[in-house]
């Protein structure tokens, strides 16, 4: 994930929050005017990643969600791996990687 990536992530992220920039920017602690700048990338401006966590948190994801290759299929890939984990049968851990390698 490069710069204009993670941009583009906050920019979906604060999208899905319902957050405008200015309310994503004072929540955070920044002037009310970081997140558009921060968006808008007309300049060299990036994040600490102090900043950085802290639109994660108030957006109302986790740090792996927000990083994660498809943020659409994060919740349906994290439950089934969830189920997985708790499946303690090696044989049916091995089933269902087959029919995974199957779809």
């Amino acid at each position: 994930m490069n710069k204009n990536d993670i941009i583009e992530r906050i920019k979906q992220a604060r999208y899905n929050a319902d957050l405008s920039a200015r309310e994503l920017s004072l929540r955070i602690g920044k002037n009310e005017a970081y997140i558009s700048r921060l968006e808008s990338s007309k300049d060299s401006f990036e994040p600490s990643v102090t900043a950085l966590l802290d639109i994660i948190e108030v957006c109302g994801m986790t740090e792996s969600e927000f990083f994660y290759d498809n943020i659409n299929d994060y919740e349906n890939d994290k439950k089934i791996l969830d189920l997985i984990k708790k499946t303690k049968n090696k044989e049916i851990k091995e089933s269902i990687i087959k029919i995974l390698e199957n779809v």
